[in-house]
């Protein structure tokens, strides 16, 4: 019955960790297409109805603002092709519940090489017929 117990739960285990291994590969997708400006890509790890919040934080207060997935798409293929970014993710937090994912990711952004500013990213995902997609996005901004 122990041995039992004990198979089940490393069946359990490795289960949970290759989930966590798919929904990571979303999300570094999505920084890969993201980074090369690459809107078809992009557009591949999103849920249909994906939303994007962004926090920026002033003084104390919270400025939110928020863009559809059609406002993104747009606003990264006008990013000018002599502009380089890198949003650099210092750590990740994946908690997983059958098809919900959360995924928590301190960042750094980098233009041109500098610091511009850094904070968390939130992402909750989804798991679709065809993998794990994002289905919203919150983002924290501070200098």
């Amino acid at each position: 019955m122990n041995k039992l117990l004990v198979i089940l739960t490393l069946i359990a285990t490795q289960s949970a960790l290759s989930q966590d291994v798919a929904i990571r590969k979303t999300i570094e997708d999505f920084f890969t297409a993201f980074h090369a400006k690459d809107t078809t890509a992009l557009k591949k790890t999103f849920a249909k109805e994906m939303v994007l919040h962004s926090i920026a934080e002033k003084n104390q207060e919270a400025k939110v603002s928020v863009e559809n997935t059609n406002t993104f798409l747009k606003s990264v293929a006008e990013i000018p092709a002599n502009l380089k970014f890198e949003e650099k993710l210092l750590s990740w937090k994946i908690q997983q519940d059958g098809t919900l994912a959360h995924v928590w990711t301190p960042y750094e952004f980098y233009i041109n090489g500098q610091k511009s500013h850094s904070g968390v990213n939130s992402f909750s995902l989804v798991k679709e017929k065809d993998g794990w997609k994002i289905l919203y996005c919150v983002d924290t901004r501070r200098r």
